[in-house]
C-alpha cells in the first residue's frame, strides 16, 4: 500500500496534517490495492516500488499536492495499458532542499527501486544528487532549471523542458498571439521569484531576447521572494514603468497576490503573460474568481487531442472532481508512465538494468505537447513542447500552438470592473 515518510511521526509537515492527508492517501491506497495483483500477475513481476518525493507542505504544498493527483490518476491508466504494478512510497520536501536531501535518502532507505519529483528545481537538485550517489534512478517530473541535466549524472532522466526551451517557446507563442489577435504591445515588465527556477528563467530571458526581434522592449525587470507576504511595492513598481504588458515568472501564492494587488492599484495592463506556474492552477481561480479570468500562461502542457490525454482526462475528471487537470497532472503521470514502461522493458528492477531501460525509453504515445518521450546522453527529453494556456471561464484552455488548440485567444483583455 501507499505510504509516506517524512521523517516525523506525529504530522506529515508544516501546513499538512494526517487528517487532511488522508483523502489521497486512501484514494492512492485504494487504488493500489485494486491494482498490485491483476498487474503483477500479468507481468510475472513484483510491483515496482517508487519513491514519490514532492513538497507536500510548506509555501509549496498545494502544488505538490495537484502533483500527487497526477500519481493517483496514472495509477489505473497504467494498470489498463497492461504495466507491472507501482507501489507509490510517498516522501515530503516540506518545500526545502536540506528536507528533500534527507527526504531522498530515507526513501532509499526504504528500498525504493527509483525516485520520481520533485517540482521545484532546487529541490530537484538536491534529490539528484543523492540519486546519483546512491546510484538509485531519479525520473524528473517537473523541474526547469538547465544545470540539473548538466552535471553528467548517470542516473537522473527528466521529461520536462529546459528553462531556455520554455523561454524560446514563450517568444515564438507570444509572437503567434500577437499575429493571431492582431495587437503587439511596446512595453513588457518582467516579474520573476527569485529562485532557482525563477533566476533561470530569467537569465535566459535576458539571454534571449536581443535574438528575437520582439515588438517590445522590456523596460525593467522585478525580482521578488516567493514566500513574500506582501508584494504591494512590487506591484506598485511594475505599474509605474507603465508596461503594456506584465510577464510573469511565478508560484500560486505570489500569482495570488500580484493579481490581488493588481486590482487593488487598478493596473490594467493589456494583459498577464507567465513563464511558470500559478496562474493556471485550480486555487488560483478558485480564490479570485471572475478575477482569475485571461491570464496566458506559456508552459509545458497536455495535448489535448492525443488519446492518451483523453483517458488521462476522463480519469482525473472520475477521480478529482473538483480540479482541473494540469502541467502537474500529465508530467507526474508520464513520470510514472516511464518508470512502468523502463520497468517492464528491463524485466526487474536492478538499478543498471533500470537505468538502461530509462536510457533507451522511446515512448511515442504520450500525453504532453511534443513528439513523445526519449532521453538524449543528459537524460535530458529535448522533443517535449509547450504551449499557450488562458483561463476562460474558471477552466485551463489551451489557445495555442493552433494544431492543439481547444480555445481562441482572447487579448488585449477586459477590465477588472468588466469581468463581473
Amino acid at each position: 500500500m501507499a505510504t509516506i515518510d517524512n521523517g516525523n511521526s506525529g504530522r506529515l509537515g508544516r501546513g499538512l496534517t494526517r487528517r487532511n492527508f488522508g483523502r489521497g492517501a486512501a484514494a492512492v491506497g485504494g487504488l493500489l490495492a485494486a491494482g498490485l495483483p491483476l498487474g503483477a500477475r500479468a507481468q510475472g513481476l513484483p510491483p515496482l516500488k517508487v519513491g514519490v518525493l514532492l513538497p507536500r507542505s510548506g509555501y509549496l504544498a498545494q502544488i505538490g499536492q495537484a502533483n500527487q493527483r497526477g500519481a493517483d490518476v496514472a495509477i489505473p491508466i497504467l494498470r489498463e495499458l497492461g504495466y507491472p504494478a507501482i507501489e507509490m512510497v510517498a516522501g515530503d520536501t516540506e518545500s526545502s532542499p536540506d528536507v528533500a536531501r534527507a527526504a531522498a535518502e530515507r526513501l532509499i532507505d526504504s528500498g525504493v527501486h527509483v525516485v520520481v519529483g520533485a517540482f521545484d528545481s532546487g529541490q530537484t537538485s538536491a534529490i539528484a544528487q543523492v540519486c546519483e550517489q546512491r546510484g538509485v534512478p531519479l525520473v524528473i517530473n517537473l523541474a526547469a532549471a538547465p544545470q540539473i541535466t548538466e552535471q553528467g549524472y548517470k542516473f537522473v532522466f527528466r521529461n520536462f523542458p529546459r528553462s531556455p526551451r520554455i523561454v524560446g517557446d514563450a517568444f515564438a507563442l507570444q509572437k503567434q498571439l500577437f499575429t493571431t489577435t492582431g495587437k503587439a504591445p511596446k512595453s513588457c515588465v518582467l516579474m520573476h521569484v527569485n529562485d532557482t527556477f525563477g533566476t533561470s528563467v530569467k537569465g535566459a530571458i535576458e539571454a534571449m531576447t536581443p535574438a528575437q526581434n520582439m515588438p517590445y522592449r522590456i523596460v525593467e525587470s522585478i525580482a521578488y521572494d516567493p514566500r513574500a507576504r506582501d508584494l504591494s511595492v512590487e506591484v506598485a513598481k511594475a505599474k509605474a514603468t507603465g508596461a503594456e504588458i506584465v510577464w510573469t515568472v511565478s508560484r500560486l501564492n505570489d500569482a495570488i497576490m500580484i493579481t490581488r494587488e493588481m486590482v487593488k492599484q487598478r493596473w490594467e495592463p493589456w494583459g498577464i503573460l507567465s513563464s511558470g506556474p500559478g496562474y493556471y492552477e485550480d486555487q488560483y481561480m478558485k480564490t479570485l474568481g471572475k478575477l482569475g479570468e485571461y491570464p496566458i500562461s506559456f508552459v509545458p502542457w497536455y495535448d489535448p487531442q492525443k488519446p492518451l490525454t483523453k483517458r488521462m482526462l476522463a480519469e482525473y475528471k472520475r477521480m478529482f472532481p473538483d480540479f482541473s487537470a494540469d502541467t502537474n497532472t500529465v508530467f507526474t503521470l508520464e513520470a510514472l508512465l516511464i518508470c512502468a514502461d523502463a520497468y517492464k522493458r528491463a524485466g526487474g528492477a536492478r538499478p543498471q538494468a533500470l537505468t538502461e531501460a530509462l536510457r533507451a525509453t522511446n515512448i511515442k504515445d504520450n500525453a504532453a505537447v511534443g513528439d513523445g518521450i526519449s532521453f538524449d546522453a543528459k537524460g535530458q527529453n529535448e522533443t517535449v513542447g509547450n504551449a499557450a494556456i488562458q483561463n476562460v471561464g474558471g477552466q485551463p484552455r489551451v489557445v495555442l500552438p493552433a494544431k492543439a488548440a481547444d480555445a481562441k485567444p482572447i487579448f488585449p483583455v477586459p477590465g477588472w470592473q468588466q469581468r463581473g
